[in-house]
């Protein structure tokens, strides 16, 4: 199975590319099943239901959020009636909608997605995510009735992710983590047969301070003080996010691709 991955989809930028791109970008690299990480496509504030329908419509199987999952209000009941959009697995336990499930690929193949919240810097306390993503993964072993299995682990600590990629190999198909905005250089496969990325980078316009316009950001670095509010960047967005090829009988991963498409970053 080949599953193309998009990290961070930040502000009207970051959507505008995907809603334009999506489909010739899905069928020049003949992916079976497209996720992306949108928690940021609404004003780079979570995720808004027309929003999450136009991402959709333009060719996304699969939605993941983060902790900015419902700073828009309307995705708190648009979540339950659409299973295609997962939030983390320990957001809370009151929150709507699913932090895993499953889905069928476009010849019918299994796959469980996942998504989990670090703890390491975070602003609020979230749930151990190791216990909470072993739970599901000892429901849903991978090569069983599942072909893939893929995880966002959404997180600041470098390490945690690192974490959790050790913790999942040889269990799913791929951990690739979001939320810093900022692609690294460190895609692999792990021993065991799990792909891995720290962070698949951002969707959206890189001359910006990870996504946002960059005057406010800077004056508070030097100022330390506010002045307004954090407005996503408008320019010309580049699309980043991962390729990840898997084998069908042991759902363990064959190879990892990074991509840079389109917008001002270097590509190679």
């Amino acid at each position: 199975m080949r599953i193309m991955f998009f990290g961070d989809v930040m502000g009207r930028a970051g959507r505008s590319a995907i809603i334009n791109e999506l489909q010739n970008l899905r069928s020049k690299h003949d992916a079976d099943f497209v996720i992306i990480n949108a928690e940021n496509a609404s004003s780079g504030l979570g995720l808004s239901a027309q929003h999450a329908m136009d991402i959709l419509s333009a060719g996304a199987d699969c939605i993941t959020l983060g902790d900015h999952a419902f700073d828009q209000k309307d995705m708190m009941q648009f979540i339950e009636k659409e299973p295609r959009i997962i939030r983390p697995l320990n957001y809370a336990k009151s929150a709507p909608g699913k932090g895993a499930n499953i889905f069928s690929d476009n010849r019918g193949r299994k796959i469980l997605v996942s998504q989990i919240l670090g703890q390491v810097f975070m602003k609020r306390a979230f749930d151990d995510p190791f216990s909470c993503l072993d739970s599901i993964l000892k429901k849903h072993t991978l090569g069983g009735a599942i072909q893939a299995s893929f995880v966002d682990i959404h997180c600041e600590a470098t390490s945690e992710k690192m974490g959790v990629g050790h913790f999942c190999d040889g269990r799913v198909s791929a951990v690739i983590g979001t939320h810093t905005h900022i692609p690294t250089a460190d895609a692999m496969l792990l021993p065991k047969g799990t792909a891995y990325q720290t962070d698949a980078g951002m969707c959206g316009d890189y001359d910006s301070v990870i996504g946002m316009e960059k005057s406010e950001p800077l004056r508070r670095f030097v100022t330390g003080m506010a002045k307004g509010r954090f407005l996503p960047a408008t320019g010309s967005a580049t699309l980043c996010g991962v390729l990840v090829e898997t084998d069908d009988i042991s759902g363990k991963s064959v190879s990892i691709k990074p991509f840079k498409l389109g917008g001002k970053i270097a590509t190679t």
